[in-house]
């Protein structure tokens, strides 16, 4: 059974999610504080983390920073605030998914599952599909799902894994925004732009020397990004 946990201060909105993913077959655990996030994680095994931002104690943002320092759990943060500049806030501390107050249920489970899938594809291994990519001092396994820059490996959320896997497979090829959004999200890319531009950033921190002056992960200036051929 799939673990999920829900973290808001307003235990009615709590429960209300547990209701709705408790009905779809998923184990629900509550926690109504960063703090009390954080305390559940290091105690069950869960699979995703869906998180309020304006809480008691730790905020959703802080707890966000505090949990990709040891977990690459999805996080979907789920807010009354709905202006980009969150939204990107939230991504630039190591969300996956951003939902706005009141959210359709809908669309909450859609999330859910997406992002579900995704770190399951992430977390498994598939013997008809090992494949070892390399670019340069860049090293895809995508059997054990590491990474690795110079023989240094490198801690990818799924979905930035994700996206660099695609580029890598394509090594040369430029891919719109809206290409990756769709490949790796597997939806309509509408207002991509941020989304996308904040994981390519942080993939760029991750696996460049000079993330100013990138050796692989190349961006093609009103075109889209790719990974250079070396």
């Amino acid at each position: 059974m799939i673990n999920i946990l829900v973290c808001d201060d307003d235990k009615e909105i709590v429960e209300a999610i547990d209701i709705f993913l408790s009905q779809e077959g998923y184990r629900i655990f509550k926690a109504y504080d960063g703090e009390q996030a954080i305390e559940m994680l290091a105690k069950e095994d869960i699979q995703l983390l869906i998180m309020d931002i304006m809480m008691p104690k730790l905020d959703g943002i802080r707890a966000t920073l505090k949990i990709r320092e040891y977990s690459s759990v999805p996080i979907i943060i789920l807010s009354a605030k709905s202006e980009d500049s969150d939204k990107i806030l939230g991504l630039n501390v190591g969300a996956d998914d951003y939902i706005t107050k009141p959210f359709n249920p809908l669309e909450l489970m859609a999330r859910v599952k997406s992002n579900l899938r995704r770190y399951t594809s992430l977390g498994s291994l598939n013997p008809e599909n090992q494949s070892v990519f390399r670019v340069g001092g860049l090293v895809i396994n995508d059997d054990t799902k590491q990474v690795t820059v110079d023989d240094e490996q490198v801690k990818l959320t799924p979905i930035e894994y994700n996206i660099l896997l695609l580029l890598v497979k394509n090594q040369g090829r430029v891919f719109s925004i809206n290409q990756i959004y769709e490949n790796i999200w597997n939806e309509d890319a509408i207002g991509a732009d941020n989304t996308v531009a904040v994981h390519i950033r942080h993939i760029r921190e991750k696996i460049e020397i000079n993330p100013k002056d990138p050796r692989y992960l190349k961006v093609v200036w009103g075109v889209g990004y790719k990974i250079e051929k070396q």
